[in-house]
């Protein structure tokens, strides 16, 4: 007989899995290095309290960061994000095969460099290698993650997973954070900062997905989180589909468009896509980007300065930046990262 899929989740063998990929970087930090000191015991005592279905999600720390836009962070306690782990890892086998291709966000052979790309291709196509009219419809959703409707999300989930006893854990850490759009009727919001979140992000916006792709029968669609864009070679159709739009997100999943983040561009412009500038024949890195990298960059010389990570955590951060550059005409830019930052940690 088959493993349950709660059984499977709570596992010891998946918890120090889990406990594993959680901790990857984040070897320094206080609140790691406790629980490790007596990690045996805190995850026994972790699936016992699972399996006698005792745990109860903790409180979250609240906290502010800017990167570059100022953001609202929720840090749950580390035996918490070891249990979002053990349920990322059993639940996106489950949900990535019912995404879209062209779904970019928090998946893996995805990302930001392979959404850049298809918004290249896509425009290339259409406008019959730069040679016709081509526009592109971007939108936004307002206060995304604070406006997430847990009754909803708790209903998609329930579609796919029959195991009772995984509903109520998926229950437990949803309905575990509430965000400041709630009320006495209404409860909101998932984390930022939270590994499950980014899944229950697709999941939800998954339904917004299969209507574009299966009702609207859009060709040339993609999202990333919840910033999406359609591209056609006709202006008018892209003012048409929006009402549609705008209707499902708010009928079916209780969300609306950012009015001041919907926009019709016309592709020989260049596009903001993800943190790119995207043109005719070439792709620049986008201003506020650049600012990032070097921002995120120095802040890890400082803290490898000061004895908070190791040479090996900046080395990291500088060839991931590095990646990102490499998918942009940003050769300067590379070359002045890496002489720059080789010299500060090599000093």
């Amino acid at each position: 007989m088959s493993i349950s899929l709660y059984k499977e989740i709570t596992s010891i063998k998946n918890l120090f899995q889990a406990w594993k990929e959680f901790r990857r970087g984040k070897g320094n930090k206080k609140d790691v290095l406790e629980f490790e000191y007596h990690l045996e015991q805190n995850i026994f005592q972790l699936h016992r309290d699972l399996r006698d279905k005792k745990y109860e999600h903790g409180p979250y720390k609240s906290f502010y960061i800017t990167d570059p836009k100022r953001r609202h962070i929720h840090k749950a306690i580390v035996r918490d994000r070891v249990v979002h782990h053990a349920i990322y890892k059993t639940f996106y086998p489950i949900f990535n095969p019912t995404f879209i291709a062209t779904s970019f966000s928090c998946r893996f052979g995805k990302g930001t460099h392979r959404g850049v790309l298809w918004l290249a291709k896509s425009i290339r196509k259409v406008s019959k290698n730069h040679t016709k009219p081509c526009f592109i419809l971007k939108c936004d959703i307002r206060r995304f993650f604070d406006s997430v409707d847990h009754n909803v999300l708790i209903a998609i989930l329930n579609k796919r997973i029959r195991d009772k006893e995984a509903r109520h854990l998926l229950d437990e850490v949803v309905r575990g954070f509430s965000s400041g759009s709630s009320n006495l009727f209404e409860k909101v919001g998932l984390p930022i900062g939270n590994l499950t979140s980014q899944l229950f992000a697709n999941i939800y916006m998954n339904e917004f997905d299969q209507f574009i792709k299966q009702d609207l029968k859009v060709r040339y669609y993609a999202r990333y989180t919840d910033d999406f864009v359609i591209v056609s070679e006709s202006e008018q159709y892209l003012k048409d589909i929006l009402k549609p739009i705008a209707d499902f997100l708010d009928t079916e999943l209780k969300l609306l468009l950012h009015p001041h983040k919907v926009s019709i561009q016309k592709s020989h412009n260049g596009v903001d896509y993800l943190g790119y500038i995207v043109l005719p024949h070439y792709t620049l890195l986008r201003t506020k980007t650049k600012n990032r990298i070097y921002r995120g960059l120095s802040r890890k010389v400082m803290e490898y300065k000061n004895g908070k990570v190791e040479k090996e955590a900046v080395e990291q951060s500088l060839h991931s930046y590095l990646g990102t550059l490499s998918h942009a005409n940003a050769h300067k830019i590379s070359e002045e990262l890496k002489n720059t930052f080789w010299f500060e940690i090599n000093d």
